[in-house]
């Protein structure tokens, strides 16, 4: 049976504009300059530059008191706020282009020249004389080669590939043949299965001298001694002196492991970082600036205020003018709250950043990395009066540029310990200082983790020896057998 009950909840929710505050905060410099053309484009109500009049900014402001003396009340409730959040939404002029003239200017990416790594590889393999057959067995192994110049692929499967999408039946061994093709091409070491293949093909296409042919028959026969660094069974096994031991490693490490990388043709990613800060020392005092990529000048449309007025004044009479002017003031909203927003981030990231330099003070006016202190979200929360979340947000993915080089906001905070004295340090400290320490050891003799853990001890910092075990892997130190040097 159907009842009817009236039930009350006490419910928690954010706002449009605080999602979008949200949304805005944790975009870094590229994204957020993104963010600010796409919102130029879906919201003709919004504009960049200026006001035209100090009294403009008066304008923003609607009377809510005149409003209501309005018959018919144009209600929030009718503005879908939510399809205006929507990052999905693209309104159907982006996906138009209507008065396009011939003489109109394209804007596009230039294309780069030159010829890929790829292109390189088969340029070459024209010269060498095969038949219809062979020459798409060659370029189908070409094709398989990775930007670092390696087959990883078992030659097995790349056999049962020619017969599935090129229906060519070749055997495993006449495919080898066709690889060994490939890797007399340049540069050498290119087709290689794996490291060792790529060093021996390396040494193989040079001169051999005698320490050349020392390193061949160290890679071909003892290649597992020589990457675990086991140098004393090496010099046992191949009868020879230190320093002939040296001179042939000298050998094996002035080859190249990546040949792929070799070609300054090849297309390779770039990362771009923008700072979102700068961060300077004036006159002995830190100043602290936001990119001025992060502050645009955008204002609400002047035509489209005083449109919303001449759509109000016919909307009683007309139902059209009614539908006109609430479509008006949805955009006219979003553009004033987008504005709002954008205010607010600034303000976010400005206190944020600003509570961090004080915080570490000490560092920025040094950049002496010893000098920082043990920092956690929290700390900068509870200084800025902010949630933790909102703290990790300005953190995320944004960059400072300081006298001493753009650095992760985020690598600033880290963990304490305590030391000897009972104080709070940094493991960004301890870590720089097990940093120091193994560049300065004596690589002959290279520092164990018990021994490092010992030195950190004796400087005051008590500490396990997993606990520096973990700290060196973090570094990406290698253990102290593959730092050993001859």
């Amino acid at each position: 049976m159907l009842k009817q009950q009236l039930n009350q909840k006490l419910l928690q929710k954010l706002s449009p504009q605080q999602i979008q505050l949200m949304k805005l905060i944790q975009l870094p410099t590229l994204a957020f300059e993104q963010k600010i053309k796409e919102e130029l484009e879906s919201n003709p109500a919004l504009e960049e530059g200026k006001e035209e009049s100090e009294n403009d900014s008066e304008d923003l402001e609607f009377d809510n008191q005149e409003n209501e003396r309005e018959e018919e009340r144009i209600e929030a409730e009718d503005i879908n706020v939510d399809e205006y959040l929507s990052d999905d939404e693209i309104p159907d002029y982006r996906l138009q282009a209507n008065n396009y003239s011939p003489d109109d200017e394209e804007s596009k990416v230039p294309i780069t020249g030159g010829k890929s790594f790829h292109e390189f590889l088969l340029e070459q393999l024209g010269t060498y004389p095969l038949d219809e057959q062979g020459r798409q067995i060659a370029e189908y192994l070409v094709g398989n080669i990775d930007d670092d110049g390696y087959i990883r692929r078992e030659l097995s499967a790349i056999v049962d590939d020619l017969a599935f999408t090129q229906n060519i039946f070749v055997e495993e061994e006449q495919l080898e043949r066709y690889l060994k093709l490939i890797q007399a091409l340049e540069p050498a070491g290119v087709g290689a299965r794996n490291l060792r293949e790529c060093l021996i093909i390396q040494l193989r296409q040079e001169e051999s001298s005698y320490h050349q042919r020392l390193a061949l028959e160290i890679l071909q026969d003892f290649f597992d001694e020589f990457t675990k660094k086991h140098y004393e069974k090496l010099i046992q096994r191949l009868e020879l002196d230190e320093e002939d031991l040296r001179l042939a490693i000298l050998e094996i490490t002035r080859l190249n492991p990546k040949p792929g990388n070799s070609t300054s043709n090849s297309n390779r990613e770039v990362q771009v970082v923008v700072p979102d800060f700068t961060l300077r020392i004036v006159e002995g005092e830190l100043e602290l600036t936001l990119n001025s990529r992060n502050a645009p000048e955008l204002n609400v449309s002047r035509e489209y205020r005083e449109m919303l007025e001449t759509y109000r004044q016919g909307q009683k009479e007309n139902k059209a003018q009614k539908e006109a002017a609430l479509f008006v003031k949805q955009k006219l909203d979003g553009a004033k709250w987008f504005i709002e927003a954008i205010k607010q981030r600034q303000q976010t990231l400005m206190l944020t950043m600003g509570a961090i330099m004080e915080y570490q003070k000490e560092y920025f006016e040094t950049g002496d990395e010893l000098k920082l202190r043990p920092m956690i979200l929290k700390d900068i929360a509870d200084e800025i009066g902010m949630d933790i979340s909102t703290v990790s947000r300005v953190a995320s993915n944004k960059y400072v540029s300081t006298p001493y080089g753009t650095f992760l906001i985020k690598e600033f905070f880290s963990e304490s310990m305590k030391n000897d004295a009972g104080e709070d340090v940094s493991t960004r400290e301890i870590k720089k200082i097990l940093e120091v320490s193994v560049s300065e050891e004596d690589k002959r003799k290279p520092l164990t983790d018990d021994k490092l853990a010992q030195l950190l001890k004796d400087k005051g910092y008590p500490i396990a020896r997993r606990t520096v075990a973990k700290y060196r892997e973090q570094l990406d130190i290698p253990v102290a057998r593959l730092r050993k040097q001859l």
